[in-house]
């Protein structure tokens, strides 16, 4: 006796169609699953076994085999479990399933019965919606999740039980409503304000730039001068995402297993701080499942590094590709991965290790031994990538005591959101969404400068020694700058300003 029921594998971010095939013979009573299957699978026999059981359902002592066809991809997990019980079931004649071949099926099953909920449905919906299949019937607990899927049928079921008697037409279970994006949009709310930052002007309008254009931005002065705070104010000017971007950073968090159930969507774009002791997997991802890292886990959102030359340099190096091309390649034995990673930069440092190197108020006690070694743990090519580097000074008494109100997040957001319409309007119709984006071809189009801004240009690529990333990053900058006040054309004291945000570059790695 032969059944076959239809499922969904999750590899990376992407969903493709796996068949479980269970074949029932005489013979001593055994259990087998094959497929590539790894070990939560191959333990699932006994999760199936005792929720049928325990289910009320017969359980046929008998040989009973299982593929999960196609036979040569690796599966993992514990989704497939309540397909396995149906298969199983439905080979009772006495039980009659009317419908079992009409659905997929996801979801993880507990010994008495009950389907609980699994990592990656949103992933795997859309996937399959994108293989032609419309009818599912998924854990009750991931229903939010699923509910901001279009073009398909969801069906929640808490247990094996309601799977079967649905199956059997013994009881209605309606499908998932449809929920809007913008009702969720709407309540989204940043908890921090750059209102509540005093003083830092200049930090601010370096900001305010990023955000505009998408730029990285590295933060350098002592400690306690307000670099993390103005770092975690960053997101409340940012663009709202739009439902495709959410859909995008939703999958990333439901595979990683840190999708808030309850929401069942990310409408506030991510903002991951690792520590500096992260090591290089957890940063991009891998591990024996190939999951992503905390760089994938930013994607449309912002990577904070606070104290960037504390992490080893080979973890800083792992920047390069997804800050140049916005995906990350997690190359393993058992697969190849590519996951999204186009996120903002946001870095943090000190001048030295004792933190006062060129502060206004304390004297640096560090050697320039010790100095250029803390420096050189940042390496050109990847501070040719970060676009603005800033100085932040400590905050005076006078900037603490000002009762003058600090602008708010809002009205600077105003502003970005301006300058973002500006710059989608500019790009329609190519897959760059952003200045920081721009190909050689759309710079060279784009960032046109009179004969004013090329001298200024000119000298400071000579007198800084800069290189021909950085002097692009310099066009793209004054670009951003110029769409933030509206202009249409780059002019002189846009690529001066621009300019401004490099002259680091000489003071600590010239």
């Amino acid at each position: 006796m032969l059944t076959k029921v239809k499922s969904f594998g999750l590899s990376g971010i992407d969903g493709y169609p796996v068949e479980v095939e269970t074949d029932i013979t005489n013979g001593l009573p055994r259990f087998d699953v094959v497929g590539l299957a790894d070990t939560a699978i191959k333990e699932a026999k006994e999760r199936v076994r005792s929720a049928v059981r325990n289910s009320g359902y017969e359980y046929p002592i008998k040989r009973i085999t299982i593929n999960l066809a196609p036979a040569d991809v690796k599966k993992e997990g514990s989704i497939y479990d309540l397909a396995m019980a149906v298969s199983i079931i439905a080979l009772d004649k006495d039980t009659n399933l009317k419908t079992y071949k009409d659905y997929c099926y996801i979801g993880e099953l507990s010994f008495d019965g009950q389907v609980r909920q699994v990592k990656g449905v949103l992933p795997l919906l859309i996937s399959a919606r994108d293989y032609g299949y419309k009818k599912f019937i998924v854990p009750k607990d991931n229903a939010v999740e699923a509910s901001f899927i279009q073009g398909i049928q969801v069906f929640p079921v808490g247990s094996l039980k309601e799977c079967i008697d649905f199956l059997k037409w013994e009881l209605e279970i309606s499908p998932v409503g449809v929920c809007s994006y913008e009702n969720v949009i709407k309540s989204t709310v940043n908890a921090l304000d750059f209102c509540h930052v005093k003083g830092q002007q200049r930090a601010k309008r370096a900001l305010e730039i990023a955000a505009a254009g998408g730029h990285n931005v590295i933060m350098i002065g002592p400690p306690g001068s307000g670099k993390s705070m103005l770092a975690k104010c960053f997101p409340s000017i940012l663009p709202d995402l739009s439902f495709e971007e959410a859909l995008e950073v939703t999958k990333i968090h439901s595979v990683s297993g840190e999708l808030d159930l309850k929401k069942g969507i990310i409408s506030n774009r991510p903002f991951r701080s690792p520590h500096h002791t992260a090591s290089t997997v957890s940063l991009t991802g891998g591990g024996s499942k190939s999951k992503p890292g905390e760089i994938s886990l930013a994607h449309n959102g912002v990577l904070f590094l606070d104290e960037m030359p504390e992490y080893t340099r080979h973890t800083i190096e792992t920047l390069r590709q997804p800050l140049e091309d916005g995906v990350i390649t997690v190359a393993r034995s058992n697969a190849t991965i590519t996951y999204p990673a186009n996120f903002t930069l946001i870095a943090s440092m000190n001048p030295c290790p004792c933190g006062n190197y060129g502060s206004k108020t304390k004297e640096c006690t560090c050697m320039p031994t010790q100095i250029h070694k803390y420096l050189a743990k940042l390496s050109g090519p990847i501070m040719d990538r970060i676009d603005i580097h800033i100085e932040v000074d400590n905050v005076t008494y006078d900037d603490l005591k000002n009762e003058v109100d600090e602008e708010y997040s809002a009205n600077i957001k105003a502003r970005v959101d301006k300058a973002r319409a500006i710059q989608l309007n500019r790009f329609k119709g190519s897959n760059c969404f952003s200045n920081a984006k721009m190909s050689v071809t759309q710079s060279k189009k784009y960032c046109k400068v009179d004969e004013a801004g090329d001298k200024i240009l000119r000298n400071a690529f000579d007198k800084l020694k800069l290189s021909a990333r950085a002097h692009d990053r310099i066009l793209k900058v004054a670009r951003t700058i110029a769409d933030l006040e509206g202009e249409e054309n780059i002019q002189a004291y846009h690529i001066a300003e621009a300019i401004s945000y490099r002259t680091l570059d000489r003071k600590y790695w010239g």
